[in-house]
């Protein structure tokens, strides 16, 4: 019933996006690819509908209404990625979380917000790989609410006593007790232990439509019961997620830090790591033998909003990263990026600026093809839970229309993208111009 009140509230206070022109003609851009070290020569670009149906030569509006963009030889590139997003919880501070009134509509609203700004920063597409984001994505998709496209996990799936344990200290078990944490109920999280519980919870996101799914497989930074070092879930667990997930043709990713809890990851089959921090070269090169992927983050060291407890249990993840990266870059790992906010409003607008951090592990177009065509690549592992049918991440005739007109050459000045409000003069998703109308 929640779900029907809130599309309701949504169709009323916010009004539909205008459908896609049939054309939009970019002029004389000079073209990143989402792949090449360099920029092409300038070229036209042509968008029908929500692809892109020519570039070069061939790039001709063939009707009077076209839309026609003076590129002026700024750089057209694909819409960025970010591949590690809680799009439900990255609006909320931790005591606005615990406030008595904090439902899943109060949520919805302040989450639609952050949506719309994420989207006004270049992100055409984020993996949301945590929280109840499934009614979020169809206002998204109906045109209800801007935002970006979003590939949902539903509520990360945890061991008692795991990461994703978000009981408060007074909530026993729900096993012993029959009453359902307050993080259940707002689908925060998913308490499963055992092979069946863990099949049931992997199987419930799936039927809300998830695309992928997340499940805890060793401690972290901001969870209250569970320390760093400790590794989650047996391998008959673990085996049980990713059975369930591929009789879904679609994979299991796991948060995890240290060599153990990776390595019986791998041993289950699943196909991507959340952050690594703690990895040694060995199981590194367990990763690249593989071919599983490592989502990774730069994260700060701390912020105001953490209190002293989490920012002592992340400093060896903080130091880890610094390692992390360069190895698994000289490797050969498979890469992606993400930002991983949580809990903590005010980094919202640094989003773009996360990205930059890896700037000195990374040649500027390297750091592009990150956030595009390889976070593209990572989201491509759905398969046919993939809720877009269509190329994303390159731009390249045939592909899906997620398009940012930059000012300037970010190949030769990599921080223009750190000022999205400056420098992104136009940003189109699915065809249709969400910023820079002409």
């Amino acid at each position: 019933m929640l779900v029907f009140l809130l599309a309701a509230f949504f169709c009323v206070s916010v009004s539909a996006q205008d459908a896609p022109p049939d054309e939009v003609l970019f002029t004389g851009v000079r073209i990143f690819d989402g792949s090449s070290e360099t920029l092409s020569d300038s070229t036209d670009v042509l968008v029908q509908g929500n692809t892109i149906a020519a570039i070069g030569a061939g790039a001709k509006a063939s009707g009077e209404g076209a839309i026609v963009i003076d590129g002026r030889g700024r750089t057209l590139m694909p819409g960025l990625i970010d591949n590690h997003v809680h799009m439900m919880f990255n609006s909320l501070s931790p005591a606005q979380m615990l406030e008595p009134d904090m439902g899943l509509e109060k949520v919805m609203q302040l989450s639609a917000g952050q949506a719309r700004a994420m989207l006004l920063r270049g992100f055409t597409a984020v993996r949301d790989v945590g929280g109840p984001s499934f009614e979020l994505k169809r206002l998204i998709d109906s045109g209800r609410v801007m935002g970006p496209r979003i590939w949902p996990s539903g509520p990360m799936i945890s061991q008692t006593s795991g990461h994703a344990d978000l009981r408060l200290p007074d909530e026993p078990s729900r096993r012993f007790t029959g009453k359902i944490p307050r993080a259940e109920q707002v689908w925060a999280s998913v308490i499963a232990d055992g092979r069946a519980e863990v099949l049931t919870a992997v199987r419930e996101n799936l039927r809300f439509g998830a695309s992928q799914i997340k499940i805890a497989a060793g401690g972290g930074t901001s969870s209250e019961y569970d320390p760093l070092d400790v590794t989650q879930y047996t391998l008959d667990e673990m085996k049980a997620a990713v059975d369930a997930a591929s009789d879904w043709n679609t994979y299991v990713t796991v948060h995890a830090y240290h060599p153990k809890s990776v390595r019986r990851a791998i041993e289950a089959g699943v196909k991507v790591i959340e952050h690594g921090n703690l990895l040694d070269e060995d199981t590194l090169k367990l990763m690249a033998e593989k071919g599983v992927w490592l989502s990774g983050q730069m994260l700060v060291e701390s912020t105001e909003a953490m209190d002293p407890k989490r920012r002592e249990k992340r400093k060896p993840v903080i130091e880890g990263q610094k390692r992390v990266w360069p190895l698994a870059k000289r490797l050969g790992v498979k890469l992606a990026w993400g930002t991983d906010f949580l809990f903590e409003p005010d980094l919202n607008e640094q989003q773009n600026a996360y990205l930059l951090r890896l700037k000195p592990y990374f040649t500027p177009a390297e750091l592009l093809r990150l956030a595009t065509h390889d976070n593209a690549q990572l989201l491509a592992l759905s398969g046919p839970r993939t809720p877009y049918e269509g190329r994303l991440g390159v731009v390249e005739e045939g592909a899906l229309a997620d398009l940012i007109l930059v000012e300037g050459d970010p190949l030769a000045d990599i921080d223009l993208i750190a000022d999205p409000q400056r420098n992104f003069a136009v940003i189109m998703k699915d065809g249709r111009i969400v910023k820079g109308a002409p």
